[in-house]
C-alpha cells in the first residue's frame, strides 16, 4: 500500500509543524503534523470541515492537538497523587495555570501509515513534577465516516500514573466567520468557571440559559469558552456537536462514551485576524483542574492500556 505523502523541508526550510503528513480517501484530504502530533486540517472537497491553521504559521489555539496527560486548565500547576504533591511548569502565566499537559510542542513520530492513515506515537519521559512515564499513540484515518481519531495511552513506568486525555480541533463554518453559524450540541449541563482564571466553580443546567444549544441556535456575537456535560448519545453510544454553516452544510464532531465532556471555545483570545473562524470542540475525559480535584482522573497501573476515540465528519 502507497504509504501518505510527507512534505520535507523546502528553500525555506521546515515549516513551524514540522513535517506534514497528507491523508486522502476519495474526495477527503486531511493534514498531520509532526509538532503535537495533531490535525492541521481536514476537508472533504474544497470545504473545510476542521478550521485549519497556516502551514507557514505555529499552531494557535492549540488547533487539532491532543492535550495529554490532562486537558484544559490546572490550577497553579499543582496536583497530588499518591500522597505526593507535584509542582508542573505554569504556561498559561496571565492566570498562573498549567494548561493542556505537555505534548503540545514536542515532535512526534511515524510510528505507522498508510493513504489514508496514520499512527503518530511518542513517548512522554519523567520531567518536572512528572515522574511517570506514558506512552501515547494517536491513529488518525479517514474513510466512508469521515476522519476517525484514537488515542491510545500505556503506562510503561513501574509506578501507578494519572491520566486523562482531550484534543483540540476547531469546526469550520466553511466561509466567514462562525457567527452566522448554527451550532448543535445536546448537552444538559455546563460546567461553570470564575471569570479570571477559568477554573470551575460548579455546574449549572443549561435550561434557560444563553447556553443551550440543545435544538440549535445561531452562535451571533455570544463567547463561549465553557465545557459542557451530561451528553446526549445516539445508539452507537456517540455525543455529536454539529455546526452548520451559511452554506447549509453541517461540520460535525462525535465523541465515544470516554468523553463525558465537550468543551466550547468561539475563539475570542486568537489573534484578531484569526478570530471566530472556527468553533473549538474539545473532546475531555475529565473537566477543567481534574488532576487538583481528582474528578475524573484516570488511575493507570504499569502496563495498562486505555483507548478513546472521537471523529469528525461533513454532512
Amino acid at each position: 500500500m502507497a504509504g501518505p505523502a510527507v512534505t520535507g523541508p523546502g528553500g525555506e526550510g521546515w515549516p513551524p509543524s514540522g513535517r506534514q503528513v497528507q491523508l486522502s480517501f476519495g474526495d477527503q484530504r486531511a493534514t498531520v503534523v509532526e509538532v503535537g502530533g495533531g490535525v492541521r486540517e481536514y476537508r472533504v472537497g474544497d470545504r473545510n470541515v476542521l478550521d485549519p491553521y497556516p502551514l507557514d504559521a505555529m499552531c494557535d489555539g492549540a488547533h487539532g492537538t491532543p492535550l495529554i496527560p490532562w486537558p484544559n486548565r490546572l490550577a497553579d500547576g499543582r496536583y497530588s497523587f499518591e500522597g505526593t504533591d507535584y509542582q508542573v511548569a505554569i504556561t498559561e502565566p496571565d492566570k498562573h495555570n498549567a494548561i493542556h499537559g505537555f505534548l503540545r510542542w514536542r515532535p512526534w513520530l511515524v510510528l505507522d501509515e498508510g493513504e489514508s492513515s496514520v499512527v503518530m506515537g511518542t513517548t512522554l519521559y519523567p520531567l518536572q513534577g512528572w515522574p511517570f512515564t506514558l506512552e501515547v499513540a494517536v491513529s488518525y484515518s479517514l474513510g466512508e465516516d469521515g476522519l476517525t481519531v484514537r488515542t491510545t495511552a500505556t503506562n510503561r513506568g513501574r509506578q501507578a500514573c494519572p491520566y486523562g486525555c482531550g484534543q483540540h480541533p476547531y469546526l469550520s463554518p466553511g466561509q466567514g466567520h462562525i457567527d452566522d453559524a448554527t451550532l448543535e450540541l445536546d448537552a444538559s449541563t455546563r460546567i461553570v468557571t470564575d471569570d479570571v482564571r477559568q477554573l470551575p466553580t460548579g455546574t449549572e443546567p443549561v435550561e434557560g440559559t444563553a447556553f443551550d444549544f440543545r435544538r440549535g441556535r445561531q452562535l451571533g456575537g455570544q463567547q463561549v469558552d465553557f465545557a459542557f456535560t451530561d451528553l446526549a448519545r445516539d445508539g452507537e453510544g456517540r455525543a455529536w456537536a454539529r455546526l452548520t454553516g451559511t452554506d447549509g452544510r453541517r461540520a460535525e464532531i462525535w465523541v465515544d462514551s470516554s468523553f463525558p465532556i465537550i468543551e466550547i471555545y468561539t475563539g475570542d483570545t486568537l489573534a484578531p485576524e484569526r478570530r471566530r473562524l472556527g468553533l473549538g470542540c474539545e473532546p475531555m475525559t475529565c473537566p477543567p483542574n481534574a488532576f487538583q480535584s481528582g474528578e475524573g482522573v484516570i488511575r493507570l497501573e504499569p502496563g495498562q492500556t486505555v483507548t478513546t476515540s472521537w471523529g469528525a465528519r461533513l454532512s
